[in-house]
């Protein structure tokens, strides 16, 4: 702890740190808004909430590969300033103009432009810390700052659901701005200037670079990646897996938050703090996992908890459909984190053991793409089928087809410790 405390004295970081957490914060205020958003303009419409949570996650594949050349060239604070202050207005503009309209296009291109600009703020934040801290502080410095998002995750989701299923969705709106100017003043006090190598002249030629890596970078990424993930056969079964798990948190998402909203009767009050049970299981099997995981071969725990989570999922379902009671469903949400984060830990270890050093960080990029694509496409696909057979039998048959995929795999790698495709 003395440690921590120490580093937490040094004023530049503090700032960063508490600023993160606020600004964190904002984001998760913005799902919640959107949330209660989609509820008031289509009340159980899951396929209207997964088109509009879609242009939250569509930034990651056009400006996740680009961003790296503006933070690598630019004045890193300056960065992280103008994109908070950016957010700030544009979160301002929702409640203060596009509300009032009858369209929502307007604000899914507002909200898309918010997350296009957030891809540009994480690799700045995490590329300023080594100009914030010393070099043997490092490693707390990227602990307390892993640690933002979960702190984040749970005031976000549990205190955010509470105010925006208080204030509304433009409540919503106006307190996630407040987050993003908060942020953007600690950013301001930072007694540091982080300059990149541009020069004046050279910003043409930027300009030009930036469009083209734009053009390219997307297609090549993905081209990079699959080829190695095909030609790699044990990478090849974890993209499987990935592929799976992530389709079906995507076809979970947004169908379960309309079944909770239906259940419970809140908009986001107890929807908010269900996902801070399901964060709190997720950390807690993160733990316990970490401890006692070596004694267990990855591939049995990952269908093992496949299993697992298809059983909680329809329990869920059934249990919340007969006892529409809050307890029960946050014991529940928790359960359903704690056997379901084993999968993550193990799929990474995985991940760890099958790829080379040199290529590790293009395989978990590859990866990244897998799993936003997977997630982006059950989701739009599981909202429309949701609206046709109902929230509750959508799920119960989805948890059915995880249970079946779960025993097929305990059956077939049951007496295998290494894959062999």
């Amino acid at each position: 702890m003395s440690r921590f405390r120490e580093i937490l004295k040094n004023k530049n970081f503090s700032l960063l740190f508490v600023g993160q957490i606020v600004s964190q914060f904002g984001d998760r205020i913005i799902q919640m808004a959107l949330i209660a958003l989609v509820y008031a303009v289509a009340p159980g419409s899951t396929f209207q909430l997964a088109k509009i949570i879609s242009f939250t996650i569509i930034p990651v594949f056009l400006i996740g590969p680009v961003a790296g050349v503006y933070v690598d060239r630019w004045d890193r604070r300056k960065t992280m300033l103008i994109s908070d202050l950016s957010k700030t207005i544009l979160m301002f503009i929702i409640p203060l103009v596009f509300m009032s309209m009858d369209s929502l296009i307007l604000i899914y291109i507002v909200i898309f432009l918010v997350f296009c600009i957030s891809r540009f703020y994480v690799p700045a934040k995490l590329s300023i810390i080594p100009d914030l801290v010393q070099e043997k502080q490092l490693l707390i410095a990227n602990s307390l700052a892993n640690m933002t998002g979960m702190v984040a995750a749970a005031l976000g989701f549990g205190l955010g659901g509470i105010l925006v299923d208080s204030w509304g969705a433009k409540g919503g709106f106006y307190l996630s701005a407040g987050s993003f100017l908060f942020s953007a003043l600690t950013i301001l006090l930072i007694g540091t200037k982080i300059m990149g190598h541009i020069k004046k002249n050279e910003i043409f030629e930027l300009g030009k670079e930036v469009m083209e890596v734009i053009r390219k970078s997307v297609v090549a990424e993905i081209k990079d990646g699959v080829l190695y993930l095909v030609n790699q056969k044990e990478i090849s079964f974890i993209v499987k897996i990935l592929f799976l798990l992530w389709s079906a948190l995507g076809a979970i998402y947004v169908v379960s938050i309309v079944f909770v909203q239906h259940a419970l009767g809140t908009v986001t009050k107890d929807l908010g703090l269900l996902i801070m049970f399901l964060g709190l299981g997720l950390f807690v099997g993160s733990l316990v996992y970490g401890r006692l995981g070596h004694k267990i071969s990855h591939l049995k725990i990952i269908f093992f908890c496949f299993t697992l989570s298809g059983i909680v999922l329809n329990s869920f379902v059934v249990v919340l459909t007969a006892y529409p009671v809050f307890i029960i469903a946050a014991i529940l949400a928790f359960i359903f984190g704690l056997v379901v984060s084993p999968i993550m830990a193990a799929v990474n270890t995985l991940v760890h053991e099958a790829s080379t050093s040199s290529m590790r960080g293009k395989v978990f990029s590859s990866l990244e793409i897998v799993m936003h694509f997977a997630f982006l496409l059950f989701m739009l696909i599981s909202s429309k089928l949701a609206d046709v057979v109902g929230e509750s039998r959508f799920l119960l048959y989805l948890g059915i087809v995880i249970i079946v995929v779960g025993i097929i795999g305990i059956i077939k790698y049951s007496f295998v410790n290494k894959v062999n495709i």
